[in-house]
């Protein structure tokens, strides 16, 4: 009646969108779209026409909604007029009738029923392996306060599938992680001759590295006289009556660091990808880690930070 046109969208496939334009987009679900939605679609649409867009959503974990969530309200408090963040509990708004919040909050665990209807970014789902607030408590850690001196430097190394993943190199010294080295599109030559650096720099006790695609890696520093262990994510793990494979072994043990004082730098993509898997146990009641395609398709990226 007003003039308007409202067009309705599926994010799943967002490359349907290139080369419109808007004076508004809401976006609902904003915690199942891939980045790229908003970063290489959406937001170039409503450019030239200085459009609006809304996101909407329920907290689940760290991911594009929660990063959109923290950049509005941080700009917001900033005194930046161009965003706005809000946040409704349902045990504020009177949304839901308190007897049926009640019945709720009995009926289902803690963490889903502060997730859904409590708006509370840092519970996990009950089938994450690593919970949200572990992860967020050990990247809010003062790094510097983290005496590591003396301790064996280890260096993991993960080697790029595909053309968009991304290679990486993980310094860990102690209860203290380092900034992670980030690179694309580098052949294996390339980055064989990074980690020889990163080797001759630190002098690490071990050096860990994906044997997956990075055997070319693995070749050529050892053709170099360096020693590393090639580590088969999907090989027997040590202790094969617990964990289905060598990486859910691997990232259990990284859980089990995070627990026991583990500090993370306050990198975003290292946060949400080592909050992103889910874990499941097979039929002979060990744990299995959700596959790593699966993780891309819901992450929007290989989690190359966490693995390495």
């Amino acid at each position: 009646p007003s003039g308007a046109r409202v067009r309705l969208f599926g994010a799943d496939n967002a490359d349907a969108l290139r080369g419109l334009y808007f004076d508004g987009v809401v976006l609902d679900e904003v915690a199942q779209m891939q980045p790229f939605v908003w970063e290489e679609v959406i937001r170039p649409a409503i450019a030239d026409r200085q459009g609006f867009a809304v996101f909407i959503d329920t907290p689940k974990g760290i991911n594009l909604f929660s990063e959109l969530y923290e950049q509005a309200t941080r700009n917001m408090n900033e005194g930046n007029k161009d965003w706005f963040a809000a946040l409704y509990r349902a045990d504020e708004t009177g949304a839901i009738a308190e007897a049926e919040l009640a019945a709720l909050r009995a009926e289902m665990s803690d963490n889903s029923y502060r997730q859904e209807f409590l708006c509370d970014f840092s519970a996990a789902s009950d089938d994450v392996l690593i919970p949200i607030n572990l992860v967020s408590a050990a990247s809010d850690k003062d790094q510097t306060l983290v005496q590591v001196d003396g301790l064996p430097v280890i260096l993991g190394v993960d080697v790029a599938r595909f053309g968009s993943d991304s290679s990486v190199i993980v310094r860990r010294q102690g209860l203290r992680a380092f900034e992670p080295l980030v690179f694309n599109g580098l052949d294996n030559m390339t980055l064989a001759s990074r980690v020889a650096a990163e080797i001759e720099r630190h002098s690490p006790k071990a050096v860990f590295i994906d044997a997956g695609r990075g055997e070319g890696v693995i070749d050529r520093l050892r053709q170099l006289g360096f020693s590393v262990i090639e580590v088969n994510f999907g090989g027997r793990a040590m202790k094969e009556t617990l964990y289905s494979n060598k990486r859910a072994e691997m990232w259990d043990g990284v859980k089990q660091w995070l627990l026991s004082g583990g500090v993370l730098p306050p990198n975003s993509r290292l946060k949400s990808d080592l909050s992103t898997p889910l874990y499941s146990f097979d039929a002979s009641g060990r744990m299995a880690l959700e596959s790593k395609d699966k993780m891309k398709e819901r992450l929007g990226r290989s989690p190359d930070l966490g693995d390495a």
